[in-house]
């Protein structure tokens, strides 16, 4: 069966059995439930956790074009103020942009190229909770306005949105050359003078001093699942910031799990996603390099890595986001939605930040006077 075919398969199941009306995937389960008459229509799913694998990478990129398809099943309509591309529902003509709360007007009419995931991770945490999760963090954010939950409570909750965000997962065993230098420590004794009530006194002391002895060698790493987000829109390190993320639950891909949510269409392809994934596997290498040299010092003079077995999964990954107002000016919000890791923008008090200054010169202030007397 075609993708084509699918998706349509997809778009008619999401009618309840019961009434006919549209239904809305609900997080935790693997079931659609009907708004208008409670009748809860199943999503089978066959998904073997044990089978949730990466694709060949250069496979992929030979044949990405063959996995991505022209629908109208699913309109794409991109924000004109930051950019983002997200997926809505072809009767919705009007909505306003997740990540920056700009309004947005659909053209019904648009037919735009995807690419299919290969899985999803469906939502877990409800929205309810979500805002919960987010009224928790900001009770705990050092130096924010006493009145910073009491305003942005109405706010936060009518902008909340569940959008799947698109990310890139990679796997590859590394093997990895190096040439460079072990230090180890030795110590000499040393004679020095002191004055000590008028009088001058002999002394000694050990002093530290390293020698240097070339090494090299070969070290491997295993990695496994290095997530990229794909999405400009949430700021690599706020994405960085929710992780781990519950892969265990990851569903072969279902269009269903994505009915009454937003789906963003990603932005870094999978080739610019393997750069930033390398630079993130590197601070690993450099750290095996270090234990394989040994010794109390390692300096490593070069090193080159060869990228063997290298796999390639496109997920979606499910966020709350919200943007909120205080003081008149736009903040964020994500919550990862399996998780209920929240990472976001926020308000500073300057008046708690200056008086928290304050007595800490005061402090000082002390602690000088004290000493001195």
């Amino acid at each position: 069966m075609s993708f084509e075919e699918k998706t349509s398969e997809t778009v008619n199941s999401l009618k309840c059995q019961n009434c006919g009306a549209i239904l809305h995937y609900a997080p935790g389960t693997n079931s659609l439930k009907c708004e208008y008459c409670g009748t809860v229509n199943q999503i089978e799913d066959d998904t073997d956790p044990g089978a949730i694998a990466p694709v060949d990478y250069e496979t992929f990129i030979a044949e990405e074009a063959n996995h991505t398809v022209a629908t109208q099943n699913a309109v794409v309509v991109k924000c004109t103020n930051c950019g983002a591309s997200t997926t809505m529902l072809p009767n919705v003509t009007a909505d306003s942009c997740p990540f920056c709360a700009s309004p947005l007007v659909v053209d019904t009419g648009q037919t735009t190229a995807i690419l299919q995931p290969h899985y999803v991770l469906p939502f877990v945490v409800k929205d309810s909770e979500a805002l919960q999760y987010f009224k928790n963090w900001m009770k705990k954010l050092w130096f924010a306005p006493n009145d910073l939950v009491k305003k942005v409570n109405n706010g936060a909750s009518q902008q909340l949105k569940g959008v799947y965000i698109p990310h890139w997962s990679y796997d590859t065993n590394t093997v990895t050359d190096y040439v460079g230098e072990r230090g180890e420590y030795y110590y000499t004794t040393e004679t020095y003078t002191v004055e000590v009530n008028g009088r001058t006194e002999t002394r000694t002391r050990q002093v530290r001093h390293t020698r240097w002895y070339n090494a090299s060698g070969r070290v491997g790493y295993n990695f496994r699942d290095v997530l990229v987000s794909a999405s400009p829109s949430l700021p690599l390190k706020m994405a960085q910031i929710l992780e781990p993320w519950s892969l265990n639950l990851l569903k072969k891909y279902d269009g269903r799990y994505l009915s009454g949510f937003r789906a963003e269409v990603y932005q870094t392809n999978a080739e610019q996603a393997l750069a930033i994934a390398k630079r993130r596997m590197d601070p690993v290498i450099v750290d095996e390099i270090r234990a394989d040299i040994g010794g109390d010092e390692q300096r490593i003079d070069n090193y080159q890595v060869t990228y063997n077995q290298l796999g390639v999964k496109y997920l979606l990954l499910p966020v709350w986001i919200s943007a909120y107002r205080y003081n008149n000016k736009l903040y964020h919000f994500v919550v990862n939605a399996c998780t209920g890791e929240v990472t976001g923008d926020r308000p500073y008090s300057w008046i708690k930040i200056t008086l928290a200054v304050l007595a800490v010169i005061a402090i000082i202030a002390l602690i000088y006077v004290y000493s001195q007397n």
